[in-house]
Order: structure tokens, then sequence, then C-alpha cells
């Protein structure tokens, strides 16, 4: 905490999940419903001050998040429950705060984080669902796990994504580090898992659309490699759909203690 003007400043973050098919996307915007605009608000309400808050990844319009973390600064003095039950009493039901806590002035969502994680999930069925249908993409033909798998192997550790990198990403550079990248097959379901640093504006949808190719049979997963090589956007698939896609994790040094609840969704296993 610090003092501004004799009043003492308290930094907080929150972890805060949402269906992301109620707005256009995360980021505040004149024209339309942001989840930062909402959230804002409520927190507003309950400081009774202005409160802006810095998030872990923003994320597109239609994406959902389980794993979303935010903080922000206040000088009001409010019992901790008040950012948990307090919030989601005026929250809308298309957003709730999962946990609060106080952290250090230096604390921040978005560059104190060190990976961020995401999951597609992919509804493999002959019908369409009807059922959480926003949250989920609809594939019909079957997708072959295995070939999915063999292609992901190639995008591991750090290197050149502007292959997958929107037209529009303002990013200065197009290297990321992946982590992991994997595809299980749950039943009717089939989830890609994917962990890296940072990510480039559209880059797991169309790292997913790639996949969903090399499932169909319509590419080779040895296609990946070339396509990761060629460094090339117009050689790649277009853009998967936003339905589907959880923000569902964020790392950060185990110095700020953050809770670890599960990452969702809640249907899949922790793995």
């Amino acid at each position: 905490m610090n003092n501004i003007s004799g009043k003492k400043i308290m930094k907080f973050a929150l972890g805060i999940e949402y269906d992301g098919s109620r707005f256009f996307g995360w980021q505040r915007q004149s024209h339309a419903v942001s989840v930062q605009e909402t959230l804002e608000g409520v927190l507003s309400n309950i400081a009774d001050e202005a409160v802006q808050v810095n998030c872990a990844g923003r994320t597109d319009t239609g994406v959902h998040a389980t794993g979303q973390v935010v903080s922000f600064e206040i000088s009001a003095e409010r019992p901790l429950k008040a950012w948990t039950m307090g919030a989601n009493t005026q929250l809308p039901d298309s957003i709730a705060v999962r946990w609060a806590q106080e952290v250090p002035e230096h604390f921040h969502a978005r560059f104190s984080a060190t990976a961020r994680r995401y999951r597609y999930i992919i509804a493999n069925t002959h019908a369409r669902p009807a059922i959480l249908n926003k949250g989920l993409t609809w594939c019909r033909q079957r997708l072959n796990v295995e070939s999915m798998n063999e292609a992901c192997r190639y995008f591991p550790g750090e290197q050149n994504f502007a292959s997958f990198q929107a037209a529009s990403c303002q990013s200065k550079t197009s290297f990321r580090f992946i982590n992991h990248l994997r595809v299980e097959r749950f039943g009717d379901y089939v989830v890609i898992d994917i962990k890296a640093n940072a990510f480039l504006h559209h880059m797991v949808r169309n790292i997913a659309g790639t996949l969903i190719q090399v499932g169909r049979g319509l590419k080779s997963a040895s296609w990946v490699k070339e396509l990761i090589e060629a460094k090339d956007r117009t050689l790649a698939p277009a853009t998967a759909s936003p339905n589907g896609l959880y923000l569902v994790g964020v790392d950060y040094p185990d110095e700020y203690d953050l809770p670890r609840l599960p990452i969702g969704p809640i249907f899949l296993p922790e793995a």
C-alpha cells in the first residue's frame, strides 16, 4: 500500500469468470458493453470512488473466462467480502468474482503474470448442440485427436508465430513461448489446451482452426511445421469461432500466493 494526499491506497486482485457471449470483449468501448466497463461500474459503486482495473488478458468478443485476473487500487476501506459477495450481488449473472485478495503495491495483473492458459472446447457431434451452444464450437466431422496431437508437437518452445497473428495485432514482436499444447477427447468433446507466456491477437483461435483442419484430415500434421516456418498468416486457415474459447488460468510468481482454483470449464479434469 502507499499514500497519496494523505490517503492510504490499497491494491487488490480478483479472480473473475464470465460468459463472453454477452459482451463485446473485455476492453472498455464507447459503442458497446464490455466486461471491463460492467465490472468497473460495480466496483466503483462499492468503493464509492472511480475504480479502473487492469486484466491479465484482454479477451475478444464472445470469448469466455474462468480464470481471468484483474487488479485495481482504491483508497476506500472495505472488507474483503465486499469484492466477492458484495460485487456478485450487483454484477449480472454473466460475470462472477471467484476470489479477492489484497496484493503488494508492485503487483500488476498483466505485467506480473508469467503465463496464460486457454482451453478450446469442441462439441464433436453429428447434430449441433442446443445446450451451451455459445460455450462450445461445433464440428460435425469426427476429429482425429491422434493427428492433432502429432501436429501439436511442432508448437512448444519460443518461436515466431507470425502465421497465427491477426493482421490487427499491434504487438512489436510475433515471438512467443508456448509451454504446452495438447488435444484430448472426453466422449463427444474435444479439448485443445494451450499455455504460453503470452499470446498474439487471435493466436489461440488461429491455432485451433489449424488443428481442426488436421483433425478433419484436410491437412497433414507435417503441414503445420511448414506453416510455422513460413511466417505468413495468409497461408493459414480461417480464424476459429470464439465460441468455446476460455481463458482458464494465469500464472504468477509464488510470492503473491494467489488462490489456485479449479481451472474449468467445470466438466473437465485438471490435467
